[in-house]
């Protein structure tokens, strides 16, 4: 299937605009902190969330109102998480109740989200004041909704995508926030996706299940699992293709798609981690199964040791092995081949489970780059799996060591 990156995150598509204001609950004043996303009609949508048991207070309130498979708008607000608050529910609910009030959308149709800090109480009174602005100011302008629910993140995260069903152009956007306590499942990490796509809301919570498993659950940050995580996507089917109602090209079509919005906002996620200067890119292939590669990448990806080499650009292979080995996968280790690669180059530093002599000079300038490819070959199959993550440097500390104050 072709198709191509466009500009637009969440209002490439058609029928969608968004806005982002600052309305009080940050201190910052040059921080916007409230964002919208809305739909000229309503649509069929579905969600994602943490696992964490502990839960925000709008990811309950999001499952209910989108229970029937619909939704028309996004509010979600930053510098407060909304969690472990004793009116958090109440709190949720009327800013489902204020974006009614102002437009012509029903409560229950609106998915709601925050990030921020946990167990701080958050007043309504800011989003209420800011709501009529908030909606006057929509357009078809993704960056301010992004920005306005970035937290500790560096760079704005919006991609979207063009290609085409039944001959009709289709389009899929989305924006995303995510820094810190990133780990599978998910992560402190908002999604928001848009399309103009017609598909059933049956048919759209199976792509963004499959679609998810492969991409936003393969990501790591720190080990630590949001209260928050979410990834909502609604679909207008304005585009005006035959409604996707099974697994048929149109519907592989969709999904190929959405796998291309969210690997290039996954990317986006993990390079911009809490202190960050280097992306990962773990690929295994040659497992016995889909779940062994995804077992194997997911734990060096995670692995503390191993992101800290990756930040002193030390080629140990040790700690790859060292991670494989305690990941539980059905693995033969001995087996094992890993290779480290970036736009410098390509170095080979295990063979067979066994460490091989290599160029240290080679070595550090593959690791001195921002974009690390840690390719690994495990020689007992036919399956496959990338996970993503960053290095931990001593900005991640820094960071996390006075978050609230």
């Amino acid at each position: 299937m072709a198709f191509k990156f466009i500009d637009g995150g969440v209002c490439a598509a058609k029928g969608y605009k968004a806005s982002g204001i600052h309305c009080g609950i940050r201190k910052n004043k040059s921080k916007r902190d409230l964002a919208l996303i809305v739909s000229e009609c309503r649509a069929t949508a579905a969600a994602i969330y943490t696992l964490n048991l502990v839960k925000g207070a709008p990811i309950y309130v999001t499952k209910a109102n989108i229970a029937d498979g619909f939704a028309q708008a996004v509010i979600c607000n930053s510098g407060n998480a909304n969690t472990c608050n004793a009116n958090g529910i109440e709190i949720a609910e009327a800013m489902c109740e204020l974006v009614a009030k102002h437009t012509d959308i029903k409560a229950n149709d609106v998915i709601v989200a925050s990030t921020g800090v946990i167990a701080q109480p958050l007043s309504v009174e800011p989003i209420a004041n800011g709501m009529q602005q908030l909606v006057d100011s929509l357009a078809v302008d993704s960056k301010v909704a992004a920005e306005a629910i970035m937290t500790t993140d560096t760079k704005l995260k919006e991609v979207a995508v063009s290609f085409k069903i039944d001959g009709k152009e289709c389009r899929i956007g989305g924006i995303a926030k995510g820094s810190g306590m990133i780990h599978p499942n998910m992560a402190t990490m908002l999604v928001f996706l848009t399309s103009d796509v017609a598909i059933s809301a049956e048919m759209l919570k199976t792509a963004l299940k499959e679609v998810t498993d492969d991409t936003f659950n393969m990501i790591s940050i720190d080990g630590d699992t949001s209260t928050n995580d979410m990834v909502s996507l609604m679909a207008n089917g304005l585009a005006g293709n035959a409604e996707i109602t099974e697994k048929n090209s149109a519907y592989k079509a969709f999904k190929k798609a959405l796998y291309e919005v969210t690997v290039k906002l996954c990317k986006m996620i993990a390079a911009d981690g809490e202190g960050a200067t280097k992306l990962l890119e773990c690929k295994v292939s040659g497992a016995k199964t889909t779940k062994a590669a995804k077992v194997s990448a997911k734990s060096v990806i995670c692995s503390s040791l191993l992101k800290a080499a990756m930040f002193g650009a030390d080629a140990n292979c040790g700690r790859v092995l060292c991670a494989l080995g305690y990941s539980g996968a059905d693995i033969d280790v001995t087996k094992v081949d890993v290779s480290l690669e970036s736009e410098a180059g390509r170095v080979d530093v295990c063979k067979n489970g066994v460490g091989i002599l290599f160029s240290e000079e080679d070595a550090k300038k593959v690791l001195l780059c921002s974009e690390i490819v840690i390719d690994i070959a495990l020689n007992d199959g036919k399956k496959s799996a990338t996970a993503w993550g960053c290095d931990l440097t001593y900005d991640y500390v820094k960071i996390n060591g006075d978050y609230r104050t």
